[in-house]
């Protein structure tokens, strides 16, 4: 009787997944794992919201595994110590994974791939399972990644994806093996009131009502705040409850303008996995440093405090940071805005903002949420990185009538049209009866600011 392990890390889910389809066919039990490594706490990639979403996505993959005839092995501790026990208990050959790209993920497989050799254990470690193209796959001449997105999108654009597979019919595992309770979603307290549902099969029903409601104009609408017609999809890719190959071959064959749109989304997603897999350290320091003081929490203690509270006195900055906190959710145009406005408009450190975003985003994912914090601060891969998103203006384009920032800002709900966007300039407006406070730099403050610690003055 031959045994493997599937090692469970950011793949939550069974269809499209190569570790879990290997070990079914190279083995007649299968032991599907997860492990509650105390190290992720430790490396500040634990959080409430992103600890509920967890909790579901293991319920939803011991439920798919149950149907299967199987069911999830879980176990709390060091991961390689844990894997280790679980080869040493049912005898198994073979240690099956996805490839991660962080700088953690990277330690993990190299402890794990050491201590099974002296167990005589094989490690097995599978690409394009948390991505649709392996970091490194695609690299330009004389370097190992790409430093610019459209010439990546490019490149990526013309690779073969592989096929996209069916989730197993039938996974057996062994009796021996015990497991420790799930963990409850009701059990993590400090979680966003408006967090969405965790797990494959919600990953699977939001893609497909999304797809049909939203897939088409997705090129025109996917800036629209008010209009929230994004995927919503990022939770899901983040804990690899979808697989991003099957979303590319799926908007591929519903073809059009809003299906190529979003296929670029998802390469924006590949792109900043193979910057980080490259560079690993840019996930705390500048991918191209400036030499810039930036302010710090010492500095500025209550300005980022009155942006994390959504009290900025800028509403659609403010509306995006309160959304956050509401669904551990922001919309991606909310994202710019507010890390714009944090490190360009009041010159705080990036590494604050991008800290307080994991700290509350259930998709807070390190290639993403840090590379996109540079790509704003301009420490990073824009090829403009002296642009400046002003609020008014960005909030006038993209939620013209206000909608977005009424839902969110409650204070102002009784102002209409795009007035809403600048409620200091309206006569007559009671501040005690609106309770929202004034702007907390002016904008011209901000950008002179800016300038001058640029050097472009």
């Amino acid at each position: 009787m031959t045994v493997s392990v599937v090692l469970f890390t950011s793949d939550l889910r069974l269809h499209d997944h190569p570790p879990l389809r290997a070990a079914v066919k190279s083995a007649d039990e299968v032991v599907p794992l997860f492990v509650l490594d105390p190290g992720i706490q430790a490396a500040g990639f634990d959080a409430p919201n992103r600890r509920a979403f967890l909790a579901d996505c293991l319920a939803d993959l011991d439920a798919g595994l149950a149907e299967r005839g199987g069911r999830l092995v879980l176990r709390s501790g060091r991961t390689a110590e844990e894997v280790c026990k679980v080869v040493a208990e049912t005898g198994a050959s073979t240690v099956h994974t996805a490839a991660g790209v962080s700088g953690y993920a990277g330690r993990r497989e190299e402890e794990l791939r050491r201590e099974l050799d002296g167990q005589g254990c094989r490690l097995e470690v599978h690409d394009a399972v948390i991505t649709a193209v392996p970091p490194g796959a695609v690299v330009p001449a004389g370097s190992d990644h790409f430093a610019v997105f459209t010439p990546y999108f490019r490149r990526w654009a013309q690779e073969h994806l592989r096929t996209a597979y069916g989730a197993p019919r039938r996974v057996t595992v062994p009796d021996n093996v015990g497991s420790y309770r799930l963990p409850p979603r009701q059990d993590v307290e400090g979680v966003a009131p408006g967090l969405a549902e965790g797990g494959e099969t919600a990953a699977r029903k939001q893609f497909l009502t999304w797809k049909r409601r939203g897939l088409a104009g997705y090129a025109d609408h996917h800036d629209d705040l008010p209009g929230d017609d994004t995927s919503k999809l990022s939770p899901y890719l983040h804990f690899g409850a979808l697989s991003p190959v099957e979303l590319v071959h799926r908007a591929r064959d519903h073809g059009g303008a809003g299906a190529e749109a979003f296929v670029r989304q998802l390469c924006w997603r590949d792109f900043h996995h193979q910057v980080l897999a490259a560079r690993t350290a840019v996930s705390r320091d500048d991918y191209r440093p400036h030499g810039d003081a930036w302010r710090t929490e010492e500095d500025a203690a209550e300005e980022i405090e009155a942006w994390k509270q959504g009290r900025t006195g800028y509403p659609v900055v403010d509306a995006a940071m309160r959304q956050l906190r509401h669904e551990g959710w922001m919309h991606n145009r909310g994202r710019l805005l507010a890390a714009s406005f944090l490190a360009k408009t009041l010159y705080v450190d990036w590494r604050i903002g991008a800290r307080h975003f994991l700290e509350q985003l259930v998709d807070g994912d390190i290639a993403n949420n840090q590379l996109n914090w540079q790509w704003v601060a301009g420490t990073g891969t824009d090829t403009r990185p002296n642009r400046v998103l002003n609020p008014v203006v960005q909030g006038k384009r993209f939620d013209p009538d206000g909608a977005y920032v009424r839902r969110w800002v409650p204070e102002l709900a009784d102002l209409r049209g795009s007035a809403v966007h600048e409620p200091w300039r309206l006569e007559g407006l009671d501040r005690e009866q609106y309770d929202y406070p004034e702007p907390i730099v002016a904008l011209s403050e901000g950008l002179a600011r800016f300038k001058h610690a640029r050097g472009k003055e």
